[in-house]
């Protein structure tokens, strides 16, 4: 098996190659065409196709020097006012090379920018339109400051469907040649969320065990219970029977590795699926939040866990 990383060796070329944000590369599509755009921002949820449509956007208008044309930098990995001031600023005050009349800046996670650097970067935004446009990727576009949203066309990333995911493991399982059986195509969407990267590292780990991908394979994989499992300490809460709840709860977690934050996700999915009154789910919910703060706050997570199931008990009593 192919031993490169399969986010870069399937990552779309062309427009038509990306999936699930039909109405987004419509639009971007059109201004590659012009050969002129407006300032962008993507925003959206991780591994839904940002930084792929930067790069096709980058691609497209300057074929063959797209490398020389397109700047890309990670703002969390340098997030100070000095990257703006000499990086960005350097590569925006010199014009393209080819008949495209700018180049393209594109910063990944500029939410993490800080404020400073943020300021920094709508005074260069505003300078050198001219000669450089720009393209900010965020997972919040609330972190980014007023004055830098006003002054881009701001899209809308949402998580990709079943189906655009279906399609990217049926290309992936036949150019790896390996089998993905019907039950581990739906473990991995519900396990990714609409999340593309984590659909391909999970199958790549996957592979490397065997050719033949099953759902107890991903989920093994995955470091993830199996949504039954999970149910039936649930099952055993609404039974009122805590110590078995107790000892369900602590093998699924030894067995996969699950962290307590990683089980009280699962827990306060599989909630919405008890055949039990509407009230007491959402009582169960509550509690499962006030659980997840604590833990967060650095609590010890297994006596969380089991003042979580008692409440649990005492819910369903």
């Amino acid at each position: 098996m192919d031993t490169a990383i399969w986010t870069e060796k399937y990552r779309p070329q062309t427009f038509s190659e990306v999936k699930g944000q039909e109405d987004v590369v419509k639009r971007t599509e059109a201004f590659v065409k012009q050969k002129n755009m407006p300032h962008l921002m993507f925003a959206g949820p991780a591994g839904t196709g940002k930084t792929t449509l930067s790069l096709v956007i980058g691609r497209q208008l300057f074929k063959d020097n797209w490398r020389e044309n397109l700047l890309e930098l990670n703002a969390s990995d340098e997030r100070g006012i000095d990257v703006i001031r000499v990086k960005v600023k350097d590569f925006a005050r010199t014009r393209s090379i080819g008949n495209v009349p700018f180049k393209i800046i594109y910063l990944d996670e500029c939410d993490a920018l800080t404020k400073e650097a943020q300021q920094a970067l709508r005074r260069t935004m505003e300078n050198y339109t001219q000669t450089c446009r720009f393209i900010l990727s965020c997972n919040y576009s609330s972190k980014i400051i007023d004055p830098i949203q006003s002054r881009c066309t701001v899209f809308r990333f949402k998580p990709l469907s079943q189906k655009d995911l279906f399609n990217i493991m049926d290309k992936i399982a036949k150019n790896e040649n390996i089998k993905i059986d019907s039950g581990a195509k739906d473990a991995l969407y519900e396990l990714s969320g609409g999340d593309c990267r984590r659909v391909e590292n999970v199958l790549q780990a996957s592979a490397a065990i065997s050719n033949n991908i099953t759902e107890t394979l991903i989920f093994e994989m995955a470091s993830v219970a199996r949504p039954k499992e999970v149910k039936e300490v649930l099952d055993h809460c609404v039974k009122k029977d805590f110590l078995k709840a107790k000892s369900e709860l602590l093998k699924t977690m030894l067995e996969y590795g699950l962290s307590g934050l990683d089980i009280i996700k699962q827990l306060q999915k599989e909630i919405w699926n008890l055949e039990i009154d509407d009230k007491k789910k959402l009582e169960m919910i509550k509690e499962c939040g006030e659980a997840e703060f604590r833990m967060v706050e650095g609590s010890d997570e297994f006596i969380q866990l089991e003042a979580l199931l008692s409440k649990f008990v005492l819910i369903n009593n």
